[in-house]
């Protein structure tokens, strides 16, 4: 199974992907795909290029994207949601299966802990992922989303199995 990890932001989306055989995790590529400033549909449109340019490089074949936290800014709210979009839309375009999760549970999953802090998460990263070069704090988290995804698909895999094995 390869992940792709995606960190929705509308400056900087993180992109982490992730091949998982069995116990085993592997890291494939991470990186950022960055939107620049000024009017809002061209940024949006550059990390939709983007993030597709990846998808189509990687060929994942599944998706996980971390889900909108409301803060008291909702003008910035509103455009990390548009930017969740492009991070929602465009592996659903794939034909991707999409896991969604909070960044508590992500961190709780990684780290151990549910409020840590990024430099935790990161550490966590690498000592998962031996000898990865991160290519930033929002690539790390999004390579924390991918393992996160790769932890409970692995366990839905294992359920469903159970589920057949006991029907049968």
């Amino acid at each position: 199974m390869r992940v792709i990890g995606i960190d929705p932001g509308l400056r900087n989306l993180g992109w982490g992907v992730i091949d998982v055989q069995g116990a085993r995790i592997s890291h494939v590529a991470n990186g950022v795909c960055h939107s620049g400033t000024g009017d809002l549909a061209p940024r949006l449109l550059a990390l939709f290029d983007q993030l597709s340019d990846v998808v189509a490089r990687f060929v994942p074949s599944t998706a996980a994207v971390e889900q909108t936290f409301v803060n008291k800014d909702g003008a910035g709210t509103l455009k990390l949601g548009q930017a969740r979009g492009i991070a929602m839309l465009v592996p659903a375009r794939a034909g991707l299966d999409i896991g969604e999760y909070a960044p508590n549970k992500i961190k709780k999953t990684v780290v151990g802990v549910g409020h840590a802090d990024k430099k935790q998460v990161e550490h966590m990263v690498r000592l998962q992922l031996p000898g990865v070069e991160i290519a930033g704090p929002d690539a790390a988290d999004a390579l924390a989303i991918a393992l996160c995804h790769a932890h409970y698909a692995r366990a839905s895999n294992r359920l469903e199995a159970a589920i057949r094995k006991g029907a049968a």
